[in-house]
């Protein structure tokens, strides 16, 4: 039996057109970071500048996304969100409840999410902050801290 193996596609084998990848094999590694801060007030997602962007090779391919962020808030305590965003929508939405007791608070917030986006074109992947409630700012990358973003697409 013969097969064609080129370095983009993957293999092709003669009964068929499909090119085909070893499951659960990482195809390919994007990666991005982010450090200037953004505040919030407001109960509407603000975009964090965190952003990377991808193009699946196959679109089979599950991403796997990998973020980590400080996020704080100017009160003694209050609740948020951090929401994953691909596309122009939010496909996973973490929450971030920050008690202290007396002062501000800043926590290092590690998210990971495994996405289907099936699709071959190019998505990208950005983080947004949301203020839910208590006192004080919500704040990603708070002094310039380094934010972080890392997309695995993984074979299937």
């Amino acid at each position: 039996m013969t097969f064609i193996i080129d370095g983009t596609a993957g293999a092709t084998f003669p009964n068929g057109t499909n090119p085909q990848a070893a499951p659960s094999k990482v195809l390919q590694v994007v990666s991005a970071t982010y450090s200037t801060q953004v505040d919030t007030t407001s109960g509407s997602y603000v975009d964090t500048g965190l952003t990377a962007t991808i193009t699946p090779l196959f679109s089979t391919s599950k991403i796997l996304v990998l973020v980590n962020h400080q996020i704080s808030i100017s009160a003694s305590s209050g609740y948020g969100n951090v929401a994953l965003n691909r596309a122009g929508s939010n496909i996973a939405v973490f929450n971030v409840n920050l008690i202290s007791g007396s002062t501000a608070i800043a926590v290092g917030s590690a998210l990971s999410y495994v996405d289907s986006p099936a699709t071959t074109s190019a998505t990208t992947y950005k983080t947004q902050i949301q203020r839910v409630s208590g006192g004080g700012t919500f704040t990603s990358q708070q002094n310039g801290a380094l934010a972080s973003i890392v997309l695995l697409e993984i074979a299937q």
